[in-house]
């Protein structure tokens, strides 16, 4: 978010606090206002100079010959140690070839096309993805923001939002609508349940985050990375315990869960301020925030369930409170699971390496 014009500091606190309150990942102020900047929280701080308190050195131009001087500086303030962001205006092609050039030598290269347009964007982000340097767009409204991310497919890494057009609530709407276009949309599918049976005690993990989940959500989680099933969170009423909506109790400390990005971990693995995925009876999923991981020993039950000829299994703490999710999107407790139900689990035809998806054969039994 930017907020590097000329004015008092107070009366640009506050879209630096309302950045830091959407979950902006970075500000851009003046150089004698980033020791200011971060003390209002932990937020990358971007200046147009090093200074006490920056974590970017962001260099500005607007012609050729400025973007030649910004490139060379970036290229020394880049052996100093210092991380370097690379702010070209782009009015033509000749500044967009330029601007080409220079963010090769950054590590962040920002392109603000006068009278926005996405066609100087693309032809960025065809040239300089394969360098790793990340593209950012400036834009202005959250409409901008969402059309720069879906770019070429690949889409830009980031937005520069200039807000003083639309105003400090602006900075949320661009937040929220990263959060949308973030959200994955899985396919979850029916899988019968063959058979259930108690497998002795064993160390199980309940994963709790910093949201709260409603009736239908939960966590994928299982044995196999190719077959998660979904489990319930702890949202439900019950005469057992009071609801924890913010917990899922997960299964044994083996088993795989997804996380953003299509990725897994192991449940032994979680820690707190690692990402998990929320995800609803309909596929909908959602960022969750771990807070804390519990592992207690716990008797253990082994769930089987059948789908498309493959056997998929998940070991699960053996409780009423502890529940799957059927095929109807309502939960079931694994304590009443019989051979013949349905439950939803999400099924991929890849292997894993390290808890990323690879185009390998990979048997789990």
């Amino acid at each position: 978010m930017k907020a590097d014009w000329a004015e008092p500091w107070e009366g640009k606190k506050r879209y630096v606090t309302s950045a830091l309150e959407a979950g902006a990942e970075a500000v851009v102020v003046s150089p004698g206002e980033a020791a200011s900047a971060r003390g209002l929280g932990a937020v990358t701080v971007v200046a147009g100079e090093p200074a006490p308190g920056a974590d970017v050195v962001m260099l500005s131009a607007g012609s050729v010959t400025e973007v030649e001087r910004a490139a060379a500086r970036a290229k020394g303030l880049r052996g100093e140690g210092k991380k370097v962001a690379i702010c070209v205006e782009i009015a033509d092609k000749a500044l967009e070839r330029a601007a080409s050039k220079a963010g090769k030598e950054a590590d962040f290269l920002v392109a603000i096309a006068r009278d926005w347009k996405v066609i100087p964007l693309e032809n960025l982000i065809a040239e300089l993805h394969p360098t790793g340097v990340k593209i950012l767009a400036g834009v202005k409204d959250a409409d901008e923001a969402r059309v720069a991310v879906e770019a070429l497919e690949i889409g830009a890494d980031g937005v520069l939002l200039d807000p003083r057009e639309r105003g400090a609530g602006e900075i949320r709407k661009v937040c929220e609508a990263f959060e949308r276009l973030a959200a994955e949309k899985l396919e979850l599918v029916p899988a019968r349940i063959v058979t259930t049976r108690p497998v002795g005690m064993g160390d199980r993990v309940c994963v709790d985050t910093t949201s709260l989940m409603a009736l239908g959500e939960g966590m994928l989680v299982g044995s196999q990375s190719n077959g998660l099933f979904l489990v319930h969170s702890e949202s439900l009423v019950s005469e057992y315990v009071e609801p924890r909506p913010f917990r899922v109790n997960a299964g044994a400390v083996h088993a795989y869960i997804r996380l953003p990005g299509g990725k897994t971990k192991y449940l032994s693995e979680l820690r707190a301020g690692d990402e998990v995925q929320i995800v609803n009876a309909g596929g909908e999923t959602r960022i969750g925030v771990v807070g804390r991981v519990k592992v207690e020993r716990r008797p253990l039950l082994l769930v089987e369930a059948e789908s498309g000829g493959q056997v998929y299994k998940a070991l699960l703490q053996n409780a009423e409170t502890i529940n799957l999710v059927g095929k109807d999107g309502k939960p079931i407790s694994v304590a009443k699971l019989k051979p013949g139900d349905e439950v939803l689990v999400c099924i991929e035809r890849a292997g894993r390496h390290f808890g990323i998806r690879v185009a390998e054969t990979v048997v789990e039994r």
